[in-house]
C-alpha cells in the first residue's frame, strides 16, 4: 500500500506530454486518475494507454459543464483527494505592442479551468485526508519579459489563485496543500514532474510548508 493508494486524482489536460507522464506515475502509485479534457478522441486514446484511467469530457472554461462533469466524478469513483491542472499553452512574441487580446483570450483559458475545476472540488479537497492541488508555472514570473506579457500575466493570476487555495485550506484547518511548481520550458521535464507530483502525497502537510509551496523544476 502506498500514500496514494485508491485515492482519486483529477488531471485537467491530460492528454499533453506531461499529463500522460503524471498519469501513468499516479496509477502506477496506485490512485484511481480521472482525466477531464475537451477532446473525447484523446480522451479515448488515454484510457486505451493507460488502464484504469477514467476520461470525462468537459469544456473547462464553461463552469456549468465542469460542474456536470464534477457530478459524474462523483458518481463513479467518489470525492477527489486530488487535482493536477496541466491545462496551458503558449503564445507571445512581438514584445508589447506585440500583445493582442486574441493571444491573451487564448492564455486565458487556463486561468478559468483552474478556477472553475478548483472551486468545484474545493470541498472535497478540505475534507480528503490528503487533499492536494498542484498547477506548473514559469519562471517568468519572477521576471517577466515584454514579448511574454500576456502567458506571464495569466501566470501570476494562477499563482495568486493558488496561494488564496492554501489560504483557504489553512483557515479550514484541512491538511490539504495547495503546490505550484514553475519551469523554464516543460519539454524535457514530464518525467520529473511527474514524480515531483507523485511525491505530494508523501510529504505531511501539517507538519510541513507544502502547503502554499512554490518550487522550481530544472533538469
Amino acid at each position: 500500500m502506498t500514500e496514494l493508494q485508491d485515492k482519486v486524482v483529477v488531471i485537467a489536460g491530460a492528454t499533453s506530454a506531461a499529463g500522460r507522464a503524471v498519469a501513468r506515475a499516479l496509477a502506477d502509485a496506485g490512485a484511481r486518475v480521472v482525466a477531464i479534457g475537451s477532446h473525447q478522441g484523446r480522451l479515448d486514446e488515454l484510457e486505451v494507454e493507460i488502464p484504469g484511467v477514467v476520461g470525462e469530457r468537459a469544456d473547462l472554461t464553461d463552469g456549468d459543464d465542469v460542474l456536470e462533469a464534477a457530478m459524474r466524478v462523483h458518481a463513479k469513483v467518489g470525492d477527489v483527494d486530488g487535482i493536477v491542472h496541466l491545462v496551458g499553452g503558449w503564445r507571445g512574441g512581438g514584445g508589447i505592442a506585440g500583445q493582442t487580446e486574441e493571444d491573451y483570450r487564448f492564455l486565458e483559458r487556463s486561468f478559468t479551468a483552474l478556477r472553475h475545476v478548483s472551486r468545484v472540488f474545493f470541498d472535497d479537497l478540505v475534507d480528503s485526508d490528503a487533499g492536494r492541488i498542484a498547477i506548473v508555472s514559469s519562471t517568468t514570473v519572477e521576471k517577466p519579459t515584454a514579448g511574454g506579457g500576456n502567458y506571464t500575466a495569466i501566470k501570476a493570476a494562477s499563482e495568486s489563485w493558488m496561494r488564496s487555495l492554501a489560504d483557504g485550506f489553512r483557515k479550514a484547518e484541512s491538511p490539504a496543500a495547495s503546490v505550484t511548481f514553475r519551469v523554464k520550458s516543460l519539454a524535457g521535464l514530464e518525467e520529473r514532474l511527474a514524480d515531483e507530483v507523485v511525491a505530494l502525497w508523501s510529504t505531511d502537510a501539517a507538519a510541513s510548508d507544502l502547503n502554499g509551496r512554490v518550487t522550481t523544476l530544472t533538469a
